[in-house]
């Protein structure tokens, strides 16, 4: 019977997957108790640390693929990778997708995507096509200024870019679903700038999914 595992996701990290080559017979598989905690990697990869404590001790995690029983008394240094694609299964499937950013800048002074972000809007319809395939998508889309100019211009130009931005994606192909048209002006600066400074990275479109 295949053991119940409990799997801890989250601010912890790190699955560290093994080859072995040039060995005919590989390592026996460490002995693991009946329910266990392992520490795997967060999304961005970082290795965090988890204590486990339970009625027979108290076990400290803080290395890619450690394991300790949900007791606190087992610690496995190693989780071998198809050990844990089997008990683990399950709960990755579980698992919510993740949101995704992609961040689609302009040129000063209107509604004009740089030849790199307009390259980059067939991977932005590809995302929310799968994501949809899979009846989890909620688009948002967010427009920005730099400080150059009157507030209330840069209100009116940063919801022209955002609706700029909704009007390709559909023209290319995107199903039709709901999407959240934002103007954040020049209020949400990714750069911090005194008043009418220009910046290109201020003046931008935020698209996320979830």
């Amino acid at each position: 019977m295949t053991p119940i595992a409990r799997f801890c996701w989250g601010l912890v990290a790190a699955v560290a997957w093994v080859a072995l080559a040039g060995c005919a017979t590989p390592p026996p598989e460490p002995s693991f108790p009946p329910s266990y905690v392992v520490l795997v990697p967060s999304p961005d990869g970082s290795v965090g640390r988890v204590t486990v404590e339970g009625r027979a001790g108290r076990q400290e995690l803080a290395q890619a693929g450690q394991a300790a029983g949900t007791d606190g008394a087992v610690v496995v240094d190693q989780v071998p990778p198809e050990r844990l694609a089997r008990d683990f299964e399950a709960a990755r499937q579980a698992q919510p997708l993740l949101p995704e950013r992609f961040l689609l800048y302009f040129e000063t002074g209107g509604a004009r995507l740089t030849p790199e972000s307009e390259a980059l809007l067939p991977r932005v319809l590809q995302r929310i096509t799968e994501r949809g395939a899979l009846g989890m998508v909620d688009v948002s889309i967010i427009g920005h200024t730099d400080t150059v100019g009157r507030p209330e211009v840069n209100a009116r130009v940063s919801l022209e870019r955002a609706q700029f931005v909704a009007q390709r994606l559909q023209a290319l192909g995107l199903p039709q679903l709901a999407m959240q048209v934002e103007s954040h002006g020049e209020t949400n600066l990714l750069v911090p700038t005194p008043d009418e400074t220009p910046e290109p990275r201020n003046r931008r479109v935020e698209i996320t999914l979830r």
